[in-house]
């Protein structure tokens, strides 16, 4: 019963030792969080209220949802819709993702301007 306490505290230490010397570079989103409190870029904060630009919103989003193609990643992006201008932010996985939201939020948002700041991921 001792050495099998001894052993898992050993492991458990060891294991726990490993992962903190684990040499991977933690995510830095400093400039992102940066350009967002910058108040030049539009953040789901600046969601209209208005019944017009709620209703491009929904429809920009149901489109979205209803593409099976879509990774959960772009069916996860922002769509901000102010004034009849839509904004789309956020990563996507590829640059295909990226023009096929860009079509999807053009034909639902019904002639409304669309502001596409999608990141496709890995492209920095």
């Amino acid at each position: 019963m001792k050495r099998t306490l001894l052993a898992i505290t050993y492991l458990s230490a060891l294991t726990i030792a490993t992962l903190a010397a684990d040499d991977k570079k933690a995510p830095d989103n400093t400039a992102t969080n940066e350009r967002d409190r910058s108040g030049e870029t539009q953040t789901s904060g600046d969601q209209s209220n208005s019944s017009a630009d709620l209703k491009i919103t929904q429809a920009v989003r149901q489109a979205l949802m209803k593409d099976s193609e879509l990774s959960m990643t772009a069916k996860n992006i922002k769509v901000i819709t102010t004034n009849g201008q839509v904004t789309l932010r956020g990563p996507v996985k590829t640059a295909q993702e990226k023009t096929k939201i860009n079509q999807l939020a053009s034909s639902a948002a019904g002639g409304a301007r669309i502001d596409n700041q999608l990141d496709v991921e890995g492209s920095k």
